[in-house]
């Protein structure tokens, strides 16, 4: 029987794959970039912090639109009929996501308009083309003609000029020109990428010495869009032509490259390649000044290859991802206190991490625990004579990256050193190849992944000649190793020489960078193979102790859940009465609080200071629980299209610090959470009075101090 309304009465005997049980994962991704704006709209928060999420507002947009939206496009273009578990087509996917967007883009140019004027009580200033007074527009003029003007390249567009390339995520001019002879023309100018976005400029009062002084010199804090500036000065790009008029547009283009890697000899090749495509593909959002006349958008629509719903009118600034140039002033008044990672009293010694990991495992929850210790530990192999082998996982490695300077320099020292540098990860392809690359050179033996995975597991490890034999050090985690996004991602680590644990991890590296089809492992569940039937298999244990006994248990922490088999087994455990915490940051398609099939669900999601990233799975087994750490996401991806490793934690104190100080910290927020209702909205949870506030971020940073014991 169909379900009618599971919203509002939930019927046991629905199917748990009925579509109206799921979310569709595009919603659910606006709903999470809607918690991301309303941090921006937190008058509570610092203000440059507030800039800072409308900047990652946008960029998340951006993305969405690169990879997500540009997916349904060519899915609609192509004539895929498999929907997804929510039953949407591409076309009501692409409809429903223009719905729900244009409010909040309203809700967004309000926040900034509000934002905007309360930096200007701060002396910060960003300024409009009109704002600017004659001396300002002078000065700005110079520095047009010496630093801007020697940059651009107007193209004109007619019967001799073909219509010019519009790069992805570039901000241009369409400038309206009058030819005295050959009457009204049109030409686009691109505003050079290497500039900065925001000009700082001098007050009307300090415009004059920039002549003595210079700009950086005299520029207090107030700013203005470069290419208000490019606007202003149009005339020496066109001279001999009246400028009519110029509106800024902006293209954002599919950049969902599709590596064939049955059909690449050189991966790096094709990785080379695909980068080079993505600039290239198919535009599918055309964002243009709401006052551009009706015949230049119609040139640019017809030349892009746009439909209408792909066309987006503002009266704003584009590319507002470029506000966190503005995190670069220097007000520490108003952005977030700074904290000083910790480190935990047994790493408070000059004793070698080596001698520590050989008496117990070490964990570590970054960024409120320093992540230098993980440098440290590849540091110190790579100069520690007994030190026979390093092996690693690099997936988003950042740039100068001392994590490479170490394996490198381990090379030099003549360790063996193995690294997995996945090309693949998305909008890091350049990083990594370039990393790759410097590997190879120094002799390092650089392996690309596995055929059609993309490789996401963050394991590191060192063999090591001790007294007693060889013996394998350990560190895995759910984060990347990246000491940039240590710093503002939360991630747990593990450092181990737990032997069970090190030959799995030994057979893990044999499979990446050989032709072991190991798939059955002592302590770790990996995916592709055994990951998603080890987890399932672990919630219908819970489900049959519940049955037999009661108390059954499972808590989740995420990024992301959508994939079908899961929330299906979930649904099924609820039913069962096993309660079932979730909290999950991103995406969520699972619809909790539906009676009869989800109601002993609750799904919370904190977006906060740091970025939610470590995934924790809790299992209360009767009374001896099970906690899993990792990489993995419960979405199909992870499960089958991606090498993924969770870890056991099973050392008892440092099982109740992961369980009693984190998972239930996080849980129990209720600042910074929102919980998740049946119809896919968020509501805030708010404490039932000021002494109950639970702000979970906050609380790490107050008490991470005592996480480990001595």
């Amino acid at each position: 029987m169909a379900l009618e309304s599971p919203l509002e009465a939930g019927i046991s005997e629905t199917p748990l794959d009925s579509p109206e049980l799921y979310i569709n994962r595009e919603l659910s991704w606006l709903q999470f970039n809607l918690r991301v704006l309303e941090e921006a709209l937190d008058a509570g928060r610092p203000l440059l912090e507030r800039v800072k999420f409308l900047s990652i507002f946008a960029s998340n947009l951006d993305e969405f639109f690169m990879i997500r939206v540009s997916g349904l496009r060519n899915q609609l273009l192509g004539g895929v009929l498999e929907a997804p578990a929510d039953g949407m087509t591409p076309a009501e996917q692409l409809a429903a996501i223009r719905t729900k967007l244009q409010p909040q883009l309203t809700t967004y140019h309000q926040a900034w308009a509000d934002v905007q004027d309360e930096l200007a009580t701060h002396e910060i200033n960003v300024l409009q083309l009109e704002d600017l007074k004659k001396k300002q527009r002078k000065l700005l003029r110079r520095h047009f003609e010496t630093e801007i003007f020697p940059t651009l390249t107007p193209l004109a567009f007619d019967p001799s000029h073909p219509f010019p390339h519009i790069s992805n995520l570039s901000v241009n001019l369409a400038v309206v020109l009058r030819d005295p002879r050959l009457g009204e023309r049109f030409a686009r100018v691109k505003v050079p990428h290497m500039l900065p976005r925001l000009l700082r400029i001098p007050s009307e009062e300090r415009a004059e010495a920039y002549e003595t002084l210079g700009l950086a010199e005299v520029a207090a804090n107030n700013f203005v869009w470069i290419e208000g500036v490019i606007q202003d000065n149009l005339d020496m790009l066109f001279p001999g032509v009246e400028i009519i008029d110029a509106h800024p547009f902006r293209v954002t283009r599919d950049a969902d490259v599709e590596i064939e890697e049955d059909e690449a000899a050189d991966l790096l090749a094709a990785v080379s390649e695909g980068l080079e495509a993505r600039q290239f593909g198919s535009a599918v959002r055309l964002e243009i000044d709401a006052t551009t006349p009706p015949h230049i958008r119609d040139i640019l629509i017809a030349n892009l290859d746009l439909a209408p719903y792909q066309v987006f009118d503002t009266e704003h600034p584009l590319g507002m991802a470029d506000l966190m140039d503005l995190m670069a002033v220097d007000r520490s008044d108003l952005k977030e206190p700074p904290i000083q990672p910790k480190l935990p009293p047994v790493l408070r010694t000059d004793e070698s991490l080596f001698s520590i990991m050989q008496r117990r495992d070490v964990i570590l929850f970054h960024p409120y625990e320093s992540f230098s210790p993980f440098v440290d530990f590849i540091r110190e192999a790579a100069r520690d004579p007994n030190v026979v082998t390093i092996k690693q996982t690099l997936y988003r490695i950042g740039s100068n990256s001392p994590i490479v300077d170490a394996l490198l320099e381990a090379r030099e020292n003549h360790k063996q050193v193995a690294v997995l540098v996945e090309l693949k990860a998305r909008f890091d392809e350049t990083t990594n190849i370039e990393w790759a690359r410097a590997l190879e050179e120094a002799g390092v033996h650089v392996v690309y992944g596995v055929m059609g995975l993309k490789t996401h597991a963050k394991l590191s490890m060192v063999v090591r000649r001790d007294p007693d034999g060889l013996r394998r050090y350990v560190h895995l985690s759910s984060g990347n190793y990246n000491i940039t996004t240590a710093r503002i991602y939360t991630d747990l680590g593990l450092f181990t020489t737990d032997p069970q644990i090190g030959a799995d991890v030994s057979d893990v590296f044999n499979s990446l960078t050989g032709y072991s089809r190991k798939d059955d492992y002592h302590k770790l569940l990996v995916a592709p193979d055994r990951m998603r039937p080890e987890l399932e298999g672990r919630i219908e244990r819970e489900v049959a102790i519940h049955e037999a006994q009661g108390g059954g248990y499972i808590a989740m922490k995420m990024n992301a859940l959508i994939d079908r088999s899961i929330i299906e087994k979930l649904y099924a455990a609820s039913q069962a009465g096993v309660t079932i915490d979730l909290q999950v940051r991103g995406i969520c398609a699972l619809r909790p609080g539906i009676p009869g099939i989800s109601d002993n669900i609750t799904v919370t999601s904190v977006v906060g200071r740091y970025l939610e990233h470590a995934r924790i799975y809790y299992f209360g087994n009767g009374g001896d629980p099970e906690v899993f750490v990792g990489s993995a996401d419960m979405m199909p991806r992870n499960l089958n299209r991606r090498v993924e490793v969770l870890f056991p934690i099973e050392e008892p104190d440092m099982r109740r610090i992961v369980v009693e100080k984190i998972l239930n910290v996080h849980l129990a927020d209720n600042v910074q959470a929102r919980r998740l209702r049946a119809d896919g909205s968020y509501e805030r949870i708010e404490p039932a009075t000021p002494a109950d506030r639970i702000d979970a971020q906050m609380a790490m940073i107050a008490d991470r101090a005592t996480w480990t014991t001595a």
